[in-house]
């Protein structure tokens, strides 16, 4: 079998392979209580983005695992963007990285040993660069090639930052721009440009390093990054969280080169429907609004950006933070509101 492109081998790339929401849902509904256990401080209770292990009084153990499908053809670049999407969620928790374990399943006779080396390269060039060693790992011999890490981070139990504790009034600051999932899609049909896959390669190999910075912070109030349930999805995740509501200026969304021709050209993913499907009856879009911000809110971001919820008065100094860190696309986006209706919604507005 004469296999040219890795997408070829993948049925679906990067976080856009993510279960549906409300199929996850349903799954998750029906599991049983298990040990609960006073050491830990985020289980999965809220959909948080890593598990928190309270060691001591200074110190809290952050472990989460993340792993997909090729989301680009270039087996290095594949590597990078799995190592850089798994660790985020680390940076996500307020947390510093200490370690990984590598998680490889390939298909053996189909991919040679080479194209496999170089995935695995790619994932230790971040790992290398996030200053953490790849301790160890699993692989298997699988149909579609499959790649991601086990990462584990540290951090002081008063700067984790979970995704339930916003406040009315936060001011939410996005870190990257929108429209990886749109140009994955271009991608796979080859109607992407050699200049819209840089921006990609380079959006999606960025490590969130500024979330240790802003765990620290205690203007800061929650935080989150955003992958493949789009940014109204994880949105909604911490208004529901919180018992808010979330107001976005769709004005305001900062959106990478060309997603928007894209759009209008009829490239986006099935990922992207089956969110809207799932929680697409908490999300309110004002009428007057282009079809497009449908499609952007709920795009899945692989390898996407920190979202952080912060006090009013201290928004423009974290955003420089942001800005300092390297986010050029890095915006204030809307702010959280007290709930007005039984449920919490995500509400984009002109």
């Amino acid at each position: 079998m004469a296999i040219t492109r890795l997408t070829e081998l993948a049925h679906g790339g990067g976080c856009g392979c993510k279960i549906a929401p409300a199929i996850l849902s349903e799954i998750l509904a029906k599991m049983p209580l298990g040990v609960v256990a006073k050491e830990l401080l985020v289980g999965t209770e809220t959909s948080d983005d890593a598990a928190v292990w309270r060691l001591n009084d200074s110190q809290a153990l952050v472990a989460t695992t993340d792993f997909f499908m090729p989301v680009v053809d270039d087996p290095f670049e594949f590597g990078r963007i799995a190592a850089t999407n798994a660790i985020s969620d680390i940076y996500a928790m307020g947390a510093t990285p200490i370690f990984a374990l590598a998680l490889v399943g390939m298909p053996i006779q189909v991919l040679s040993k080479e194209t496999i080396g170089r995935i695995l390269e790619g994932g230790q060039s971040v790992c290398t660069q996030a200053g953490i060693p790849i301790a160890g790992g699993h692989t298997i011999d699988s149909v579609e090639p499959i790649y991601g890490l086990v990462a584990l981070g540290i951090a002081h139990p008063d700067h984790i930052r979970r995704n339930r504790d916003a406040q009315d009034g936060d001011v939410l600051i996005l870190g990257k721009g929108l429209g990886v999932g749109i140009y994955s899609a271009a991608l796979k049909k080859e109607k992407l440009s050699p200049q819209h896959y840089k921006e990609m390669i380079q959006s999606t190999t960025q490590l969130n390093t500024v979330g240790a910075q802003l765990g620290a912070d205690s203007s800061v109030h929650a935080l989150t990054d955003i992958t493949g349930f789009g940014l109204a999805g994880h949105l909604l995740e911490i208004a529901r969280g919180s018992d808010l509501d979330a107001v976005v200026s769709a004005l305001a969304l900062p959106v990478l080169p060309g997603v928007k021709e894209l759009i209008a050209q009829g490239h986006f993913t099935g990922a992207s429907t089956r969110n809207w499907e799932g929680y697409g009856n908490a999300v309110a879009i004002a009428p007057e609004l282009p079809d497009e911000i449908k499609t952007l809110v709920t795009d899945p971001q692989t390898s996407g950006g920190l979202l952080a919820c912060v006090a009013p008065d201290a928004a423009d100094r974290v955003l420089n933070q942001f800005k300092a860190a390297g986010f050029s696309y890095a915006r204030a986006i809307g702010h959280m509101a007290k709930r007005k209706g039984v449920d919490a919604t995500v509400q984009i507005r002109t």
